[in-house]
């Protein structure tokens, strides 16, 4: 199947801030493809709009990549995205700011994550924009710093090639026009639906008119959520950072009890660094490294065969304080290449969502977020839409896990788990297969996401236990 070529320039180079306005494409128009040749069934596809593309750019044909995430709306997003034109970096940060309105529970405005990306030969590059901490309160809803926004843009600002902004219109809209519930949001809400419907405003949003939790094919509007992401949109994601966008939000989180001050906004910025690597068997797999020590967990597992969440129990039970950086990248490695196994145990750790993109030009990325508890804190900034992941330090840490593969420069595959406790160990054991050319398994507590790949082209998988979707090639 011929493979069109679209209007817009593609590169391999990262765009520079100067560069990103000659290199703005027009992607203004949205989801030329019907609901029924994307995914039959999936009713609410047509709320994606039909803006997000220039109308004028042809629809990419055959192989376009593939895009696998928990939530399926969020993949349709990304598989959108590849359709356009759009690169791996692109369609990655489509779903994650897609996935904080579909999927809030785990993945929400306020949150944070980590990314992996790789581009063509080049070692992969992580991204880490855990959810920060604020200014110390002594507030009982302590809120982290939103890092999911930042996080997002940075990587692909570095690995994209559109405006960041044609990127949020999916967004906007599914927010404003509504989306349908998903199995996982719905699972989510009544999970926790005594806390969080303490919250007035989260029981507006998450609640049918009768006071009962959404279910799975409800619809889930969210009008204030859209107008903040509309803004963003408008003045720029640095607005909300550096802006009048982020002294609305400041104060609106206040009113909800996040003990936040604009002063920690403007401070908290993402990481860009190297990833941690294993060679085996002359592939190399590539993981997030610290502070997103679920990736370093998988590795030691990967590479000794251990228990990843006993690498991680070992590794937060040591002291490292004033390490950062590439001493802290240093000694994490270190600690994978003694190849020796550990023992220990974590405690019940929060909840995560895990998604990959690849690319028809050997782009990938693999990417975990999270609110660091289940809905965070449970409460909503007050006007704006935006669910308040919970502080650093409130909970423990959960185990962000993704890793990407290669042989002699070529991609062989992208993945990311979740799954709290099992997480790691279950990304290692999905590397594991991802070399040996075998399914990747789906067991235990860890839920696995995957793009495994062979001569040029790659097919998705996702954990048929879960509500995920695996979305790729467009025919002719």
């Amino acid at each position: 199947m011929e493979t069109l070529h679209v209007a817009h320039r593609q590169t391999n180079a990262p765009c520079r801030p100067a560069e990103r306005s000659a290199r703005k494409t027009g992607l203004r128009s949205a989801c030329a493809l019907t609901a029924a040749t994307l995914l039959v069934g999936c009713s609410d596809v047509s709320h994606i709009g039909h803006s997000l593309f220039g109308k004028t750019t042809p629809i990419v044909t055959g192989y376009i990549g593939t895009v696998v995430a928990d939530e399926p709306r969020a993949a349709l997003v990304g598989r959108d995205v590849l359709v356009h034109g759009g690169n791996a970096a692109d369609a990655a940060a489509a779903v994650g700011m897609a996935l904080s309105v579909t999927l809030p529970s785990r993945a929400a405005l306020g949150g944070g994550g980590a990314c992996l990306v790789s581009r063509g030969s080049e070692a992969p590059q992580a991204f880490v924009f855990l959810p920060a901490a604020g200014p110390a309160t002594v507030s009982t809803r302590q809120a982290a710093i939103p890092m999911t926004p930042r996080g997002l843009f940075t990587m692909q600002l570095r690995y994209g090639t559109v405006e960041f902004a044609d990127l949020l219109g999916p967004s906007v809209r599914l927010a404003r026009s509504g989306t349908t519930v998903s199995r996982v949001l719905a699972q989510d809400i009544a999970a926790v639906q005594t806390a969080l419907f303490a919250d007035d405003a989260a029981r507006t949003v998450f609640s049918r008119p009768d006071g009962t939790p959404l279910q799975n094919g409800d619809a889930l509007v969210q009008p204030q959520l859209a107008s903040f992401l509309e803004r963003m949109t408008n003045l720029g994601v640095g607005d909300l950072y550096n802006g009048a966008l982020g002294g609305i939000f400041v104060d609106g989180a206040n009113k909800a009890g996040g003990g936040l001050s604009t002063a920690s906004m403007r401070a908290a910025m993402p990481m860009q660094l190297a990833a941690l690597q294993v060679e085996q068997n002359g592939y190399t797999a590539s993981f997030l490294p610290p502070p997103a020590d679920g990736g370093l967990g998988a590795a030691s597992a990967f590479q000794s065969g251990g228990s990843a969440q006993a690498a991680v129990s070992t590794w937060r039970s040591e002291d490292r304080h004033g390490l950062s950086g590439d001493a802290l990248l240093s000694a994490a490695q270190t600690l994978i290449n003694s190849g020796s196994s550990r023992s220990g145990s974590l405690p019940a750790l929060p909840a995560s969502t895990s998604f990959v993109v690849t690319d028809n030009k050997g782009g990938a990325v693999a990417c975990a977020l999270t609110d660091n508890n289940l809905f965070g804190t449970g409460r909503i900034a007050d006007g704006t839409g935006v669910l308040l992941a919970a502080a650093p330090g409130r909970y423990p840490a959960p185990l962000l896990s993704a890793a990407i593969v290669q042989r002699r420069g070529y991609l062989v595959g992208a993945l990311a788990s979740s799954g709290q406790n099992g997480a790691a160990d279950a990304l290692a054991a999905a590397t594991h297969a991802a070399i040996s050319g075998a399914e990747v398994p789906h067991e235990g507590q860890g839920r696995v996401n995957a793009s495994l790949c062979s001569s040029g082209q790659c097919h998705g998988d996702t954990d048929p236990r879960g509500g995920g979707l695996s979305v790729g090639s467009v025919n002719n």
